[in-house]
């Protein structure tokens, strides 16, 4: 019998950088999932849910206001107390706490500390892709993503998600987790997710900690 697979990956980065699409390939590649003959509910979570606000596009993880911090903190806490619980599954995060970071950073400038989760994240297998652009590509993939968008006038200010590459560039370099830097200025999902699929074959993490 094959080992079983068991990734867990966290996709990070600003908006733009296709980690959405990159996550749901990656969901149904055989090299990270194994083969399927159909379709089936394989979890992928984002902590860009807006679950807080009962209004589209409104607050959850990543944009909470001051007053709700500590809840926002408990749902890490819990999210990370499942992922302890159920070790033996694949798990592929689109956006999770370095966002969070990134934006309470530049939104409050409030510093949040997430050792201890990047610590129990480590022990666990986690590993993160940052998926970032070169800034001159940020108009193609927005036209790209306008073909699709509900709320187009997100994408407006191009500037912003440059500087908030930058933000998420140093979180990154400062991150426990192993991290893979993807760049997606040639918004090649395929290839991208191909990428992700060598590269956690090649570091062992596909299957669980020993």
């Amino acid at each position: 019998m094959a080992p079983k697979l068991c990734p867990k990956i966290i996709l990070e980065g600003t908006r733009l950088t296709f980690k959405t699409e990159i996550a749901f390939a990656l969901n149904e590649h055989p090299r990270i999932v194994g083969p399927r003959n159909y379709r089936y509910h394989s979890p992928l979570i984002s902590a860009e849910w807006c679950a807080f606000t009962n209004v589209p596009w409104g607050r959850g993880l990543v944009n909470f206001e001051a007053h709700e911090e500590e809840r926002a903190m408990e749902t890490y806490r819990t999210w990370l107390r499942l992922f302890h619980l159920l070790p033996y599954y694949s798990w592929i995060v689109d956006r999770f706490h370095l966002s969070t970071r990134m934006h309470q950073f530049m939104a409050r400038n409030r510093e949040l500390d997430f050792r201890w989760l990047e610590e129990g994240l480590c022990s666990l297998g986690f590993r993160l892709v940052y998926c970032h652009r070169t800034s001159g590509s940020f108009a193609a993939a927005r036209e790209e993503r306008l073909k699709v968008s509900g709320n187009p006038q997100q994408y407006d200010d191009l500037q912003r998600f440059v500087r908030e590459q930058e933000v998420m560039d140093h979180l990154v370099a400062g991150s426990l987790l192993p991290c893979l830097r993807l760049d997606v200025s040639d918004n090649n999902v395929s290839h991208a997710a191909e990428t992700v699929a060598d590269w956690m074959a090649s570091t062992g993490g596909l299957s669980a900690p020993a």
